[in-house]
């Protein structure tokens, strides 16, 4: 069972992440919002549909992030914080480390990877 003072220590760095990640965001945006759009040339035109298309997938998937390290930090509110959801049993702090918003221990996610690969997922 993780101690108070590790599921502090386990908030804040969630919380710094998610700082991180809606700065990001917002500064993307500023950006964005900042560019001229009236390029004369069809290839500069198009390199700049690219990047804008490429940040916008990565902004995506800070997006899906924000919203597991907003629920990460609801279940160290709610003490599940550190449990796998799949067999209850603790997730060990090198795997919350690594990945504090993980919701399945090693055994679990490796089974879960395997069903998929099954799958052809």
């Amino acid at each position: 069972m993780l101690t108070e003072e590790k599921k502090e220590k386990f908030r804040r760095i969630l919380l710094n992440k998610l700082n991180e990640l809606i700065q990001e965001a917002s500064k993307t945006m500023s950006e964005m919002s900042g560019e001229a759009e009236n390029f004369p040339d069809p290839t500069d035109r198009a390199a700049l549909e690219s990047d804008r298309n490429f940040e916008l997938r990565i902004r995506d998937r800070e997006r899906k992030l924000i919203k597991k390290i907003k629920e990460a930090l609801q279940r160290i509110e709610d003490g599940t914080f550190g449990i796998c959801e799949e067999c209850g049993e603790e997730i060990s702090e090198e795997r919350l480390m690594a990945r504090p918003v993980t919701t399945l221990c090693i055994k679990c996610k490796e089974k879960q990877e395997r069903e998929e690969k099954l799958r052809g997922e």
